[in-house]
């Protein structure tokens, strides 16, 4: 018996011996190297830049350097839009006619068709069948085949199913 209890207490002793150990302590010094290793640069910058590199230009005739003047580009001016119809969302088709020159005509933008409750039904009669067949409870797993069924058919019908007019 005390040999059991001698074989029983020397690993839970090294165990705790073990657990028990401080993490060593870092390196000052090495600290101190990353810091200045990653503070370095890749190539030395350069150390004198010729007049040119600074945007300046030798004029012949002063026999010095002077700053390049470059003309400014214009551009030009874009047309101002305004918009004259408080209605909301509508759309503006300009026609043309002979007698009358242009006209513009507004029409009312048409909504998409979704189809959010057509596939949420359709989803959940699929996940109530599916949701029967495989689960040995059979109302349960209909139950919760619907529910999911009829979720994800609902987002889909919503988002995806989308009739554009």
């Amino acid at each position: 018996m005390k040999n059991v209890m001698k074989i029983m207490l020397i690993p839970a002793a090294m165990l705790a011996a073990a657990c028990g150990r401080e993490a060593p302590k870092t390196d000052d010094a090495l600290k101190n190297d990353l810091a200045l290793a990653s503070q370095a640069m890749p190539y030395n910058p350069q150390q004198v830049m010729n007049p040119a590199e600074m945007g300046y230009q030798y004029n012949p005739y002063t026999g010095q350097y002077q700053p390049v003047q470059y003309p400014q580009a214009q551009y030009p001016q874009a047309p101002v839009v305004q918009r004259v119809s408080t209605r909301p969302a509508t759309t503006v088709r300009r026609t043309s006619s002979a007698s009358s020159g242009s006209r513009v005509v507004y029409q009312p933008r048409r909504e998409p068709i979704r189809h959010t409750k057509r596939d949420a039904a359709i989803g959940a009669a699929a996940g109530a069948i599916i949701g029967a067949t495989v689960s040995r409870d059979k109302v349960k797993g209909g139950l919760i085949g619907a529910v999911a069924g009829g979720v994800l058919g609902g987002i889909i019908g919503h988002t995806v199913d989308v009739e554009r007019p």
